[in-house]
């Protein structure tokens, strides 16, 4: 290679330990006019790349949730970090488009952004690439990188690494993440479903909902007072309407559920859309968040779908919390194969309405100007939230829920048809009465059904409850207690075409006063006219008197309208149930509402039988076994019901890992190196010894002491006049003749006898400043048959250098 070359691969290398020597790189080797991108300097950095690759695990690239896809225009986190026991000086990354060789604008994919500017910048002759903004020891760098639109195919995000003059980069392995874009039904935020449902017929499903937000699986900051889950709202609906998505803003109906766990506006919404809903999806709320499904049967509906509504969506908020929330956005129930899916489940993370900007369950209320978008968490939001991890990793889910076909009318048309269990399924589903519960759940009989909610030929809908006595394996998920059905007033019949099919009334207007006597309203509307043509002579519209206070001043506050009773807590034997309404308007002169918001009261079902493996409840958890790093705690409870009622195999103690902050770690040092000899020939002198830092100092334990002492050494005495000039001379010329010698060249050691190996260079410095010590050494190359052991051998000196403090 000619010296031009040579001189060319030495300064790429360079760029990579700092971007001022990139620059000085492009300032000699191109006219000024033809500095930048343009002239191919990032694809001359990635063919020098190219040119060596080593394999090494103590340095990895990560983009935040190690995600196999990206979402096009969303933005990431990407860490470069390197292991516990090792560090980097510089670094460069860029993110590449598969198969793209770095010559053009194009080549590249999406585009980076600085969070710390002390840290990190871009490459002066390199735009798309991002370099560090000092070298200095580091073990991370933090970057986002914001996601190219749809289209751009797969990506590769690249980091090199320099340690010292090491430099490790690789085409595979740690430092190379490659990712393709996301598969999307909806393509970017405002695209509708791209494929119409070809389905026939129409299909009943039965939405579950199972709550998995507790303190046992997400323990950091578990709010113990007030936990729920608000009340479920969703609905099955056209692609021409969409409740939320991601990416999307959140309408006044979701801000409401987001913030306050209110439905009553986005029922309003949905409501409001006509033809395009089928079937509006409601649930009661869930106080407290979780509770065993012995205890409590996991909330359930049941919605239709048709070949223009075959979409469902739904909502519901984590209370307390900012605006944090948990649903499904437009789930297709439709399939490929024109039929109607038997089965959908799927874990869910909460996600962002983008309204309020609190960190935590609890952070007082902070609107969000203007708006953000809404967004699922992440483990790395925020340092203070209770879903935080600093290595990124996945948030575990906070719930479940679980979609089932249970009915099918209508002529099907399926390309690819159920098989025989499926169908017969479907036909016993609608037809048969039996109880077809598991055997390990024990239940009471039914209770005979209730009257119509309708005393009229408006439909209605009727119910039946049985309790749930015992549940024999926790595995096996016991179905709900309560049984719906339609149902219409005495005399009235869903086959009779000559009476008008009337909706469900909308929820009541608020209340026309803000205190005192006021109206509200009411209304409904016509879903059939009769077949004969007559007019539908049942009203559609209801008021009546509404009281806010009736002591009411000015300076009273508004309140909602009292929520339905809960559940009753207990299945059987006494339970508490509660309901809640909210504070509409608070005092004009700023004092608290005095209203009551919560009432509570007992409630009684059935006798209990004697359930096997009644346990109390668990006790706090135990402080951590250490008192600082990782430990571990426990908690206990206790068997109530006597033993010989049946085997308890429930666990009574539970074991997990406790973290504390880091343990102090002192400064580790070497052992100190022999004395050096004495810096001069004769008179006073001094001699050195150093010793080098193996562990700096973390968690605030002891600082480093001293690393390099020096002491005063007299050999003898300089004797005076010409004699001593002549020695001074003749060990100058000494020393001259040894530095004239070339290197390589061969030289004999002061004791006869040997020939020894010229000096070797001197070593790097240990340290950059405070003192540290430098080596070089001369071996023999030859031992003559004369020469003794003892002054024949290799030979080693140390100096001191950098001894300028820090």
């Amino acid at each position: 290679m000619n010296p031009t070359g040579l001189r060319l691969r030495a300064v790429l290398l360079l760029c990579f330990v700092s971007s001022t020597a990139c620059n000085m790189f492009a300032f000699t080797e191109e006219p000024s006019d033809r500095v930048g991108k343009g002239d191919g300097y990032c694809s001359r950095i990635l063919r020098a790349q190219s040119n060596r690759r080593e394999e090494n695990d103590d340095f990895r690239l990560r983009v935040e949730g190690d995600p196999e896809s990206y979402q096009p225009g969303n933005t990431y986190r990407v860490t470069v970090t390197a292991s516990r026991s090792a560090y980097f000086r510089g670094f460069t990354l860029i993110a590449l488009k598969e198969g793209a060789e770095g010559d053009s604008d194009e080549d590249y994919a999406g585009n980076f952004q600085i969070i710390d500017e002390e840290e990190t910048q871009f490459m002066t002759n390199c735009p798309p690439a991002v370099t560090e903004s000092t070298p200095r020891r580091r073990t991370s760098i933090q970057v986002f990188w914001t996601a190219p639109p749809s289209g751009s195919g797969c990506i590769y995000l690249k980091a090199s690494i320099v340690q010292k003059r090491i430099i490790y980069f690789q085409d595979e392995g740690p430092l190379t993440k490659r990712m393709c874009e996301k598969e999307s039904l909806y393509g970017n935020i405002t695209e509708k479903p791209l494929l119409d449902c070809c389905a026939c017929g129409t299909a009943k499903y039965r939405v579950t909902f199972f709550g998995n937000w507790s303190e046992k699986i997400h323990p950091k900051d578990y709010p113990r007072r007030a936990n729920h889950w608000s009340a479920i709202i969703g609905s099955s609906h056209s692609k021409n309407y969409v409740l939320w998505e991601y990416g999307g803003f959140a309408s006044d109906g979701v801000k409401q559920v987001a913030e306050l766990g209110s439905p009553v506006k986005m029922e309003e919404e949905i409501r409001q859309k006509g033809d395009d809903v089928l079937t509006v999806i409601k649930m009661k709320a869930q106080w407290p968040a979780w509770q065993p499904l012995n205890v409590r049967a996991a909330p359930s509906a049941e919605f239709s779908v048709d070949r223009t509504r075959h979409l469902m969506s739904f909502l519901t908020m984590l209370g307390p919390s900012p605006d944090w929330n948990v649903g499904l956005s437009a789930e297709d129930l439709c399939t490929k194969e024109c039929g109607w899916a038997q089965k959908v489940v799927q874990d869910l993370i909460p996600w962002d309405a983008g309204t309020d900007s609190g960190v935590s369950y609890e952070s007082p209320n902070k609107v969000t100007e203007p708006q953000d978008k809404i967004r699922p968490l992440t483990s790395l939001d925020h340092p203070q939230s209770p879903f935080y991890d600093p290595e990124g990793g996945a948030i575990t889910p906070v719930a479940r829920v679980m979609v089932e076909r249970i009915a099918r009318k209508g002529e099907q048309c399926n390309i690819v048809p159920d098989n025989v269990d499926d169908i017969v399924a479907d036909i016993a589903q609608e037809e048969k009465e039996e109880d077809d519960t598991p055997e390990t759940c024990i239940y009471s009989n039914w209770s005979p059904w209730s009257a119509c909610s309708s005393a009229t030929c408006d439909k209605g809908k009727r119910m039946r409850q049985r309790m749930l006595k015992a549940q024999l394996d926790l595995s096996v998920p016991c179905p709900h207690t309560q049984d719906f059905e339609p149902c219409m007033g005495p005399g009235c019949s869903d086959e009779d075409a000559s009476t008008c099919m009337m909706s469900e009334w909308i929820t009541w207007s608020p209340c026309s006063a803000s205190c005192g006597l006021g109206l509200r309203s009411r209304e409904r509307y016509v879903k059939q006219f009769p077949e004969d043509g007559s007019i539908c002579t049942m009203p559609t519209e209801e008021t009546e008197d509404c009281v806010v206070n009736e002591e009411c001043t000015p300076s009273s506050c508004l309140v909602t309208e009292w929520a339905e009773w809960d559940l009753c807590s207990a299945t059987c034997g006494l339970g508490m149930k509660r309901r809640e309404r909210m504070v509409k308007m608070p005092p004009e002169d700023g004092s608290i509402c005095g209203a009551e918001v919560l009432e509570v009261e007992k409630c009684m079902m059935p006798e209990c039988d004697t359930i096997p493996c009644l346990l109390s409840p668990w006790s706090d958890w135990s402080d951590c076994s250490v008192t600082c790093g990782k430990g571990l705690r426990t908690r206990q409870r206790k068997l109530k019901s006597p033993v010989e009622l049946g085997d308890c195999t429930e666990e009574l103690e539970q074991v997990e890992k406790c973290m504390l902050p880091e343990c102090p770690i002192d400064c580790i040092m070497s052992e100190w190196t022999e004395w050096s000899e004495c810096n001069k020939s004769c008179g006073k002198g001094h001699t050195i010894r150093t010793r080098m830092v193996m562990m700096e100092p973390q968690f605030g334990g002891n600082p480093c002491p001293e690393s390099i002492q020096r002491k005063k050494c007299k050999v003898r005495k300089c004797s005076r006049g010409q004699s001593n000039g002549d020695d001074k001379k003749r060990r100058k010329e000494q020393r001259d003749k040894r530095r004239s010698k070339l290197d390589g060249a061969e030289i004999t050691s002061e004791h006869p006898g040997c020939k020894m190996r010229p000096w070797s260079s001197w070593t790097e410095c240990t340290k950059l400043c405070g003192g540290g010590i430098q080596e070089r050494l001369m071996t023999v190359k030859q031992r003559f048959k004369t020469s003794q052991l003892s002054s024949c051998k290799d030979r080693k000196e140390i100096r001191a250098c950098n001894v300028h403090p820090c």
